[in-house]
């Protein structure tokens, strides 16, 4: 089987299947979502907490928006906000995992050390400080998000470079006299994707509940910005009366991190059997 087979297996399970079609689902609400509004999202359009119409398919917020073009509008920023942040995130988490796990010098508890200084911080309490310091925009967001999950990534990749850092062929890389980066990159970093993909897709899920419930108290994106978290935060009091501007961002949310928990969990297991053939193999 090809490294290219490997890797699409998770397609053909259950959980990979349904997974891969509700992201590309997702991601095409998204990406062209916007190309079909009815209506300006920020626009008031209407008159405040209407029920679904012809003209309205979802009624309108507190203030008159259209729900229906805002939850169209409203993806992009935390779908955005939450890959953005995870991949910082997991560029430094794992190089810092990689070289404290692979160390036998002080380089380790020292940057151990630091990450469970940060790890000591609820994330939420990091980030409202943060906010209140730094100010309320975009890139605090990110960095805030991203900073709040480098200590678990770089624990878990410290652990498992720690438990492949033993194996027969990394110790035959060494002896080769393999460059220190050259060990990591070729065969500690490719035998541990298994493990860092199984946590990618907790990860990521954390950072969109992240963003979304720092964006829902206010100290991360602002009105009018059409985002779902938003969204509910500012017609949660109308509920009662237009439950749909409150029911269709908040199913979107809870459907997309699923959804990522999903094809994330089924692409571990793939490359997890692919990588337990590779060392057979050797």
């Amino acid at each position: 089987m090809t490294a290219l087979a490997a890797r699409l297996r998770f397609a053909r399970t259950g959980s990979g299947r349904f997974g891969l079609a509700a992201c590309f689902l997702l991601l095409a609400l998204i990406l062209i979502g916007p190309l079909f509004a009815p209506h300006d999202p920020a626009g008031i359009v209407g008159s405040p907490l209407q029920r679904p119409d012809a003209n309205f398919l979802l009624g309108t917020d507190s203030l008159g928006r259209d729900v229906l073009s805002r939850v169209l509008w409203g993806g992009r920023s935390i779908v955005g906000l939450a890959a953005l942040a995870t991949g910082l995130a997991y560029v430094v988490g794992i190089a810092i995992g990689l070289v404290a796990g692979y160390s036998r010098t002080l380089v380790d508890p020292l940057l151990m050390r630091a990450m469970d200084v940060i790890l000591a911080f609820p994330p939420l309490l990091f980030l409202l400080v943060l906010a209140t310091g730094a100010g309320q925009n975009v890139d605090v967001l990110v960095f805030g998000v991203a900073t709040v999950h480098v200590p678990s990534i770089a624990r878990i990749v410290r652990a498992a470079t720690q438990e492949t850092a033993v194996r027969g062929y990394v110790e035959a890389s060494v002896a080769r006299g393999e460059r220190v980066h050259a060990v990591l990159r070729h065969e500690i970093l490719p035998n541990i994707l298994g493990t860092v993909l199984a946590d990618a897709g907790i990860r990521l899920t954390g950072s969109i509940i992240i963003i979304a419930s720092v964006n829902f108290l206010g100290l991360g994106l602002q009105p009018p910005a059409a985002d779902w978290a938003l969204m509910i935060a500012e017609n949660r009091g109308g509920t009662t009366l237009q439950p749909w501007a409150v029911a269709a961002p908040a199913f979107l949310i809870a459907f997309l991190t699923v959804a990522v928990n999903l094809v994330a969990d089924a692409v571990a297991r793939s490359l997890g059997r692919s990588t337990a053939q590779k060392r057979v193999a050797r």
